[in-house]
Parts: structure tokens; C-alpha cells; sequence
């Protein structure tokens, strides 16, 4: 059967090396039986189909243990929909079926020109060991965002995956055969079978590939249906009358991974009196900023399963973050990935982690009522329960009853406040309470 193979062009010098002491042991996901082997310690290649059949040496990778830690995590992120295991131990890769592991060697050793890696298709499900290659010395050199890339696109590649390419409006000639991607800061995308090096988030694609704009290459069906694994288990249920009951207390962190683009993680959780709700969904990342990351995370807050209380799906942002106060009761949500302005949602896969803090309130009930008197004037009143002294009371005013300015301050221990607009229109009044322990609560 003729082979094809591919090559990943990166023509940066060399300028130094790093020797890594000792090759750190990670798995991301030992209980899978397929396997990738990140081989970063040099190897011996006996291989049929590489070098003319001819045995050659890879030098080791030349790279720092954080350095191929860092490489590890994000190929381990770009494989976390997958029942795959992605190890630095070759122990575990040499116990894995042959038809269901794969060695890529990276190193130093760049024995085919002018590139940053090279990789058969569909090498995976071979069965005879045959390796793919990513050349440390070019990519950076030695940097983990473009090793770690580069092994994700030559890896892609034994799976069963092609080039995906860039076309313009005319759908005549690719304008990039590797796709560059788009955008800038956070949440700047290119497919990991593209040019990924220079964007922060990279994940799987369905987009054209070099043979045409029309030939749309669904990168998720193929790793999933060609190479003898699928997706891994789903963690969550996906209804919400099926959630999953967020941790006692007044803190909760909870992790969890959007396997598909279909997956959505449903929570749920009971406040036994009025409380601030504070939450942050961060998805997985190797430095912090959301660096490497390849899900855009999303949630829905209900107030029962089909009550929608709010969408949070901040543009720009791969994080959500929830500042609230919530009446007591029991609430729902439900976590998934979405797009952004630069790519839609089928690739937004990968882990996450939630945390967030279920906190009393020293104030439990701000009750604002109102009356026009006199023809124009406006009389409020209130009722303010608290376990707390109140420090400060504001009353605010809004034209539309959404964005809100302050009109005045009154004693902590006011009940009441009249007004006569200088205008003949709808006002809309609510306010603004805070404690001596500076916790504050807006009223209706």
C-alpha cells in the first residue's frame, strides 16, 4: 500500500540547547488503552518507511523537565475528549496494543530538511511502530507552546488528519496551505492542523483542507471513528433534572471536561437564605491567563430546570466569572463550551475547574416600596432586615431600569425619602446597602 506522509515547514536557526536531567513520568489519562508516546530521551529507529529503511539515532529533545512538562500538558489538553492516553513513559507505551499506540520522538536530530516535524497519515493504526518526528532545534528553539503544538499537528496527522487551509473569497487556491488562524490576546484561534504556533488557543477543527474549500475535513469524527478509540466517558449529566449537587458548605470546587460539542455539565444547589454567589469556570491552562487553553467556557444560571435566570458568555474571555445575590432556594447550572468571535463552538472542548463560594449574606431582605404624592413628588420607603450594622444607605435612580446612578445618601438608620424629579418621565429608584463588614445588597 503506497504511504503518504507530511511535513510541517518551521525555518527558524538554531541558537542554543537545554538538556533535560531527567524525563518527568506523566499520563493524562492512564486507564485508556490507546496510547501516545511523547518520546523526549532519544531513541534508536529501525522503521521500514523512514530514512530508506536505513537505522538511525535521535538525539534526546534537548529540553528542560519544565520545558517538556509544559509541551506535555497542552498535547494532554488537545487529547482530553478522547479515551486516550498521552505518557512520557515508555514503559506504558511499550504495554499498550500494537495497533493502538503511537511513538512521536522529539529531538534534535532534524534529519529531514526544512522542517518543524514529519508524520505518515493514519500511522497510528499500523501496528508496526512506526514513529512520527518533531525537531526541538527548529521550533523556537526548545519553546513549549511550539513543540507541544507541533506534536499535536504531527500526531494529528497519524490519526488520520490532512492540512486545513485558509481560502479566500474566491474558493479557487488556498491563500495559507496552513491555515494561521485569527485574532489576538485570550482568545486568539488556530486549528492544531494549521499554523498554530502564534495563536493562544488551538484546537480541532471542520474546515477546508489544501485539496479544495470545499473539502471540509471534520477532525473530530475521524480521531474518533478511525483508530480504534472514541471519546472518553462523560463525568456529568447533561439535564438539569439530572444534576449533580455541588459540594456542602460554603465553598465548592469542582472539575470536570466538555468531551463533545454536544456535552453539557449540569450542577445544582440549594441556598437556605437570601446569599452572594461569587463563581469563576476556568478551563485548563498551563501558565495561568488562560495560556493553552482550548475550551471558551459558558454557563446558564436557572432558578428552576426550565427557568432561565441569566447567560453568561463573556466575548473575549475563555473564563466566566459570576458576582450575584440570589434570594434563597435551589438553583441550576449548566457549563459547556461555546465560540467567540473568532471560531465557532466545534472544537471548544477540554477541562475545566469551578470554584465558588455559597456565602450568607448579613443583610437577608432590602424591601423597596414607592408612592408619587403631591402630583410629582416621589415618596420611597423600605425595610432592611441584617444580622449586621448598616454603614451606608444609597438611593439610585435610572431612566431605563438597568443602568442606575446615585441620587443621594441617607442615614443608616433612614426608612424613608422623598424626591421631586426635575423631569416629567419614568423613574425607576432601587437601593444600595452595605454593612459594616462592607458586604453590599441592591434591593428591587
Amino acid at each position: 500500500m503506497k504511504k503518504f506522509f507530511t511535513l510541517l515547514i518551521f525555518t527558524t536557526a538554531v541558537l542554543f540547547s537545554n538538556t533535560a536531567f531527567s524525563i518527568p513520568k506523566l499520563n493524562s489519562y492512564p486507564t485508556a488503552i490507546a496510547t501516545l508516546f511523547l518520546d523526549f530521551d532519544g531513541h534508536y529507529v529501525q522503521s521500514s518507511v523512514w530514512n530508506s529503511g536505513l537505522p538511525f539515532n535521535c538525539a534526546a529533545s534537548g529540553m528542560t523537565d519544565p520545558q517538556i512538562t509544559e509541551a506535555f500538558y497542552r498535547v494532554a489538553e488537545d487529547y482530553r475528549p478522547f479515551n486516550i492516553n498521552i505518557t512520557t513513559d515508555s514503559t506504558v507505551f511499550l504495554a499498550a496494543p500494537l495497533n493502538m499506540r503511537m511513538r512521536v520522538i522529539i529531538t534534535t536530530t532534524s534529519w529531514v530538511a526544512g522542517v518543524g516535524g514529519v508524520a505518515y497519515i493514519g500511522s497510528f493504526k499500523w501496528g508496526d511502530d512506526t514513529p512520527a518526528f518533531v525537531f526541538s532545534d527548529r521550533l523556537g528553539p526548545y519553546s513549549p507552546k511550539m513543540v507541544g503544538e507541533c506534536i499535536s499537528h504531527e500526531s494529528g496527522h497519524t490519526v488520520g488528519l490532512a492540512h486545513q487551509s485558509k481560502y479566500g473569497a474566491s474558493c479557487s487556491t488556498p491563500i495559507e496551505q496552513y491555515n494561521s488562524g485569527i485574532g489576538s490576546g485570550e482568545d486568539a484561534w488556530a486549528p492544531i492542523m494549521g499554523n498554530s504556533y502564534n495563536r493562544n488557543m488551538s484546537n480541532w477543527n471542520n474546515g477546508p483542507t489544501p485539496y479544495g474549500c470545499n473539502s471540509v475535513q471534520d477532525n473530530l469524527s475521524i480521531i474518533t471513528s478511525q483508530n480504534g478509540f472514541g471519546y472518553r466517558t462523560d463525568d456529568y449529566a447533561e439535564t438539569l433534572n439530572a444534576a449533580t449537587q455541588l459540594l456542602q458548605g460554603n465553598n465548592f470546587t469542582v472539575n470536570g471536561i466538555i468531551t463533545t460539542n454536544t456535552d453539557k455539565d449540569a450542577f445544582t444547589f440549594t441556598l437556605p437564605a437570601n446569599s452572594n454567589f461569587i463563581l469563576s469556570a476556568i478551563p485548563f491552562n498551563v501558565q495561568g491567563n488562560w495560556i493553552g487553553a482550548n475550551l471558551d467556557t459558558r454557563i446558564e444560571l436557572y432558578s428552576s430546570p426550565t427557568t432561565l435566570i441569566r447567560d453568561y458568555n463573556p466575548l473575549g474571555s475563555l473564563s466566566v466569572s459570576i458576582d450575584t445575590i440570589l434570594n434563597a432556594g435551589t438553583y441550576y447550572l449548566k457549563i459547556y463550551g461555546t465560540g467567540n468571535s473568532n471560531i465557532g463552538a466545534y472544537g471548544s472542548l477540554g477541562a475545566y475547574t469551578i470554584s465558588g463560594n455559597l456565602g450568607s449574606l448579613p443583610i437577608h431582605n432590602v424591601s423597596l416600596g414607592g408612592t408619587v404624592i403631591d402630583k410629582n413628588r416621589h415618596s420611597l420607603n423600605w425595610r432592611i432586615i441584617a444580622d449586621e450594622p448598616i454603614k451606608t444607605i444609597v438611593v439610585e435612580t435610572s431612566g431605563d431600569g438597568s443602568i442606575f446612578s446615585a441620587l443621594t445618601s441617607v442615614t443608616p438608620s433612614s426608612t424613608n425619602f422623598s424626591y421631586q424629579p426635575f423631569k416629567s418621565t419614568t423613574v425607576f429608584y432601587r437601593l444600595k446597602v452595605t454593612s459594616e463588614i462592607n458586604q453590599t445588597v441592591y434591593s428591587n
